[in-house]
């Protein structure tokens, strides 16, 4: 099976998916979905006891059910129950929500706009840009976005071929090339930036993002010169790659005299910015 994850919205809020090529379908976090469905805090709890329910009605529903891996709040990837989307139709059925037909015709519309995508993969970048837009984002910032997702998947696709695995691998080795350049590891990255499930990069600055893809970029170059044969010569490779941008972080602030890493979030820099329209 060949996956590909990716971020869904409805209405603003985030579903977990990954694209099957094999068998040409998504797959959704369930969780995520009882979530927008219901409003609930304890999302995982709803699912749990709905699954009980299921079992007692005699329903097989939820035991066809698989896991995935899938990115969680902390970056690294976890084993998360999934449905399809002919399962996901038959599991609404049990959630009472106003949202739930709103939600089917979203399921609908996200496997016909695949199908599109395989035929223009253009469609990708100009869907992710109206997402982003919707929320608020300036197109300046988009554009370094969708960049910076094209500069992660070169590096990943590097790392896959020098013999890294997803998750745990990855989620290291991400964290050697923040902590160079920002000086900080993913998680008090985003600490400091008031975060919690939130995407780390949806948050950063565009300098921050300019030198966070500067750092993967110098990464995937480094690697491919070097072609490291280990796990051990990666993380050196990692970090390599993240003190290139380090360096220019600290040339930056020294002719600026400001710090590049900023507690500033999406929402605050939205705020900031509608201040300065005033």
């Amino acid at each position: 099976m060949v996956q590909k994850s990716a971020l869904k919205l409805f209405d603003d809020k985030k579903i977990r998916t990954l694209w099957d090529d094999e068998h040409e379908k998504w797959y959704f976090s369930i969780v995520d979905v009882i979530e927008v469905l219901t409003d609930s805090p304890r999302a995982r709890k709803y699912w749990n006891a709905l699954k009980t329910k299921l079992l007692s009605e005699g329903s097989e529903l939820s035991q066809k059910m698989g896991q995935l891996k899938m990115p969680s709040a902390d970056g690294k990837m976890y084993l998360t129950d999934v449905a399809d989307a002919e399962q996901l139709f038959r599991l609404i059925q049990s959630i009472p929500s106003p949202k739930a037909e709103p939600f089917k015709l979203w399921l609908a519309k996200i496997a016909r706009e695949r199908l599109d995508e395989l035929q223009d993969p253009e469609m990708t970048f100009d869907r992710a840009m109206k997402q982003y837009l919707q929320l608020g984002y300036s197109e300046s910032w988009i554009n370094q976005r969708l960049k910076s997702i094209e500069v992660r998947k070169e590096l990943t696709d590097e790392w896959k071929q020098r013999g890294m695995k997803e998750g745990v691998q990855f989620a290291t080795l991400t964290d050697i090339i923040t902590e160079t350049w920002a000086e900080k590891s993913t998680k008090e990255f985003k600490q400091y930036k008031g975060l919690r499930k939130e995407n780390l990069r949806d948050n950063m600055t565009n300098t921050e993002l300019i030198l966070n893809m500067l750092a993967e970029a110098s990464t995937k170059d480094i690697s491919q010169a070097i072609q490291p044969k280990t796990y051990d010569e990666s993380k050196n490779v990692a970090f390599k790659g993240g003190n290139v941008a380090k360096v220019a972080r600290e040339e930056l602030e020294a002719n600026t005299g400001k710090k590049v890493v900023s507690p500033l979030n999406a929402k605050a820099i939205r705020e900031q910015k509608l201040k300065n329209l005033e």
